[in-house]
């Protein structure tokens, strides 16, 4: 009761909001893509506007009589006190108690020798067994391009794009992009450039800790890390705690480990990427920005300060459209083929190694399509001396009456 009349104020933390149809009721959901509120919430109209409300600059007797104002309802305060009650316990609120549940979680997560699996059990099968089977089934899939085949010949893999859709969604394109991987063998240092979901305090977030899976823990070159942190102006520890819950790096150290397990000794080195939105905002370009400059310069470096045979990888997806992401309405079938004409102008920009192209592009219309993406490829192509790509697969995930669509592709990079 104590951390609820604290709440005077009541502010919502940066959560995603979108509609659902659930048992013939329509609702919005609220979900926490940082899953530190671990549940989602179904809200009704009444809820939504309620929480809408919750901006902390008003008091529950302001929400209250704004509420009475748009709705000629009125609303015990109790009712009030009871909804903030429930948000606050699922940590749908900033407050206080949020702060010292935040801080509690980071220091644990700081103590952890690896960085947990997860979202095993929930996003792909939680056993090693289980896991194996599952993704055996995406290279056996109809979509899929059949068993992997190790290769000596040809030149390795430099780079890969690779999806970080959900595995039960998007898992035929893992394994045409794994599949190139195995076809053109010898790299044994990862470097994984991962879309960050959530807000960061910097443009990246580096870890030391190796990434576990049901199949083995994928270690990390703390080596390189270390090197990596000495080269660069900004701390890129200080957001280090982003690399707890998010997928976009965890799906491809779950696809190394399945690929190469210990028979084929590797380290990865995670480094989380950040939005670019406020570049193209400024009206400036990815080139010009000094922290997007500093941390090419410095992996190039430590690339070849400590020879290896590397291979870059970007975990990304690129387009998120319909009512579920923003969009007013849709998507429909006639706009997802419009979708996908962009999407592939896009990759044929990544083919040719064009970075520069792959901002200009994304920044020419805002970002319409919300190419999650686009950092995580901009870095691996940038990373790359004189990149060329080929197009491995190209899908669309789409729920129609959920009014949501997420496109994703596999490239290979040599």
């Amino acid at each position: 009761m104590e951390a609820r009349e604290r709440v005077t104020h009541p502010r919502l933390r940066p959560v995603e909001a979108f509609p659902v149809r659930l048992q013939g009721q329509d609702l919005v959901c609220l979900r926490d893509p940082a899953a530190l509120a671990e549940q989602p919430i179904f809200l009704n109209g009444p809820l939504v506007l309620l929480v809408s409300l919750m901006d902390g600059s008003k008091s529950l007797r302001d929400i209250q009589a704004e509420f009475m104002r748009q709705t000629g309802e009125m609303l015990f305060i109790e009712n009030i006190e009871e909804l903030v009650g429930q948000l606050e316990n699922h940590h749908y609120l900033d407050s206080p108690s949020f702060s010292a549940y935040y801080e509690a979680l980071v220091q644990e997560f700081r103590k952890l020798p690896v960085r947990p699996a997860t979202h095993a059990g929930a996003a792909y099968e939680g056993t090693a067994e289980g896991l194996r089977r599952q993704i055996d089934t995406f290279f056996e899939h109809p979509d899929g391009p059949g068993t992997t085949g190790v290769s000596d010949h040809g030149e390795p893999l430099r780079g890969l794009i690779a999806p970080h859709i959900d595995f039960h969604r998007g898992g035929p394109a893992y394994a045409h992009a794994y599949k190139a991987l195995a076809e053109h063998p010898g790299a044994d240092r990862f470097i994984i450039f991962g879309t960050c979901h959530n807000m960061i305090q910097k443009r990246f977030a580096l870890t030391e800790k190796g990434y576990d899976t049901p199949l083995g823990c994928a270690e990390t070159d703390q080596e390189f890390v270390r090197r990596l942190a000495a080269k660069l102006p900004e701390d890129p520890f200080v957001d280090e705690f982003a690399h707890r819950g998010e997928h976009s790096v965890e799906f491809q150290a779950v696809c190394l480990k399945y690929l190469l397990g210990d028979r084929h000794p590797f380290k990865i080195v995670p480094i989380l990427v950040g939005s670019f939105h406020d570049i193209y905002s400024d009206g400036k370009t990815a080139v010009q920005d000094p922290e997007i400059q500093a941390m090419v310069d410095a992996v190039v470096e430590v690339m070849q300060e400590m020879p290896a045979s590397y291979c870059l990888i970007a975990g990304a997806d690129l387009a998120h459209v319909g009512r579920r992401f923003g969009d007013p309405s849709g998507p429909t079938e006639r706009f997802l083929k419009e979708v996908e004409e962009d999407d592939r102008a896009l990759l044929h920009l990544v083919e040719a190694g064009d970075a520069e192209g792959v901002f200009r592009s994304i920044a020419a219309d805002n970002d319409r399509r919300r190419v999650c993406g686009y950092p995580p490829i901009y870095m691996t192509l940038r990373c790359l001396e004189n990149p060329r790509g080929k197009l491995l697969q190209y899908r669309q995930w789409a729920d129609l009456e959920a009014g949501a669509a997420v496109t994703y592709a596999s490239v290979a990079l040599f």
